[in-house]
């Protein structure tokens, strides 16, 4: 009788499975991992993102119950990296070399694209930027160009821009934070394009300017025009002429803005430093 029971004992025994450590368990679930991790991937599909394995305990720890591992695909996580953008207004202020003008270079757009020439404080109306500046004593014209404003003062005579400049700067930022239109709507509806502002220009250059320097050997050449700016050259004797700004300022722009009076900016690219006084040499 004894003999049967140890029998059946030991046939119970062989029947039962036998339980994995957690460490056993932990073992074989690696290796599946890796081997799948290792399969090639499929050609018409892209390969999936690396997987991130995560184990996991039960609250109870026991030796019969070993830690459960879980393949997550985790998203990455974009950040904005970029910059703020400052809200303080920055100006900068560079005088012409002959004094009678400034520069202002503001890091705000001013009008974009296009520039427009106020010759008084009449054309300046419904231009909050141009009305403030006329506002001061001592200011002669305004010319307004995407983000700068060049002021033209009344007293060529004065050197130091330092007590007018601040009065500039002061005026520019009080148009800034007005919220009105720095140029009138009137003005910005009325441009013309780019290639009506060249054939006028150009027309102005073949049969009034030209002529009118050839006697002195000089020309000028129409190198380009952005929006209602335009770049201009001179050359011949006009090049190095001691009296080459005032051709400029009084012969040239006259004669562009009085033909062409949508006409902004213009703009010397000569290289008047290039020989010493080449007409007369």
């Amino acid at each position: 009788m004894n003999l049967i029971k140890s029998f059946f004992a030991g046939r119970k025994q062989e029947a039962t499975p036998k339980l994995m450590t957690a460490d056993e368990v932990e073992k074989n679930t690696a290796g599946e991992v890796s081997q799948s991790n290792t399969a090639p991937p499929s050609p018409s599909s892209s390969p999936p993102p690396p997987p991130v394995t995560v184990t996991t305990t039960p609250s109870s720890p026991s030796p019969n119950f070993p830690a459960v591992r879980r393949v997550l695909n985790i998203p990455t996580i974009a950040e904005n990296v970029s910059p703020k953008v400052s809200d303080e207004v920055s100006i900068k202020a560079q005088p012409s070399p002959t004094g009678d003008q400034c520069l202002f270079a503001v890091n705000r757009t001013l009008m974009k694209g296009h520039s427009w020439y106020f010759s008084d404080f009449e054309s300046a109306t419904e231009s909050s930027l141009a009305e403030a500046l006329f506002c001061l004593d001592g200011v002669e014209t305004v010319l307004v160009c995407e983000s700068t404003v060049t002021v033209t003062r009344k007293d060529k005579t004065l050197v130091d821009w330092v007590p007018l400049a601040k009065q500039v700067g002061a005026g520019i930022r009080d148009a800034l934070g007005t919220g009105k239109n720095l140029i009138a709507a009137a003005i910005v509806s009325k441009l013309p394009a780019e290639e009506e502002i060249r054939e006028a220009i150009q027309k102005v250059i073949d049969t009034e300017v030209n002529p009118g320097v050839a006697g002195h050997g000089g020309n000028i050449s129409l190198l380009a025009v952005k929006g209602n700016s335009v770049t201009i050259q001179m050359g011949g004797g006009c090049q190095g002429c001691s009296a080459a700004d005032l051709t400029l300022k009084q012969g040239i722009h006259t004669s562009f803005r009085k033909a062409v009076p949508m006409v902004g900016a213009i703009f010397d690219e000569t290289d008047h430093a290039a020989g010493l006084n080449p007409y007369f040499s």
